[in-house]
């Protein structure tokens, strides 16, 4: 095997490197030590800010009051964003819940109970490999997911692929910081204080020490949107939130 090849063959897993096929074990075994302590954690990350921006997703979104309108939400196990949407839009509103782990969909079942009926389903499947037909979904979201995908290239082409001609993909995502100051405070709170509430309130401090590193390891916001423009959007735009904390990227299937 040639360096090159050698090469290819690897990933991040935060600041670590490991053969890409690594990578998804990895990631699924931080979702089921924090799956029951995961909302939580958002709010004390988060200071509550993750609600904002949640809500202007699905502000942004305007998921159809009075048509029929079906939804993917990818890596939103615990149903924060599918509910959102659920409450959002009307009767014809339709939302299915994927994730690859079966912890995170399970609190999600749970928090749902029968409040919504039919309207919404849980998936538990790889957003690199979308057990779903072409085209037929109406819109497409991933908050906070992307980044812990090991191939996001092939996960945005696969969601070009299940996006019906018209319909919208939307990515909520943390980002670098790269202003002045605001990129110290960030860093001192994100590997000093995230870590140590993490093991405070689920036991364990090493997954939040990796959903740090993470958001380190992800594309700035221009490169994200070529990215997503590569796997056939158009229209590919992206709007910071909270000084550039967090982007909501958007791209349309025309």
């Amino acid at each position: 095997m040639n360096i090159e090849t050698q090469q290819t063959q690897n990933t991040h897993f935060g600041f670590s490197t490991v053969e890409l096929g690594e990578k998804q074990a990895l990631v699924n075994n931080v979702f089921h030590k924090v799956a029951m302590r995961y909302d939580v954690m958002n709010d004390l990350m988060s200071f509550g800010l993750h609600r904002i921006w949640k809500n202007t997703l699905v502000s942004m979104l305007r998921p159809s009051k009075t048509r029929e309108f079906k939804h993917l939400d990818v890596a939103g196990g615990t149903g924060d964003v599918a509910f959102r949407i659920l409450d959002a839009g009307g009767s014809k509103t339709h939302v299915s819940i994927l994730d690859v782990n079966g912890d995170m969909l399970n609190v999600g079942r749970e928090r749902a109970g029968s409040k919504y009926g039919n309207r919404i389903d849980f998936i538990e499947a790889n957003a690199e490999s979308l057990p779903l037909p072409d085209n037929s979904y109406d819109a497409y979201t991933i908050a906070f997911g992307i980044r812990n995908v090991p191939r996001i290239d092939t996960a945005l082409e696969e969601a070009y692929r299940v996006i019906k001609r018209g319909g919208q993909l939307m990515v909520l995502e943390f980002t670098p910081v790269d202003t002045p100051v605001l990129d110290k405070i960030y860093d001192a709170f994100s590997f000093t204080a995230i870590p140590a509430m993490g093991k405070m309130i689920t036991g364990d401090g090493e997954p939040y020490r990796y959903l740090v590193e993470s958001i380190r390891r992800f594309p700035r916001p221009e490169a994200f949107a070529r990215m997503i423009g590569t796997a056939g959007f158009k229209c590919v735009n992206y709007r910071a939130l909270s000084g550039g904390i967090v982007n909501i990227h958007s791209g349309w299937k025309l």
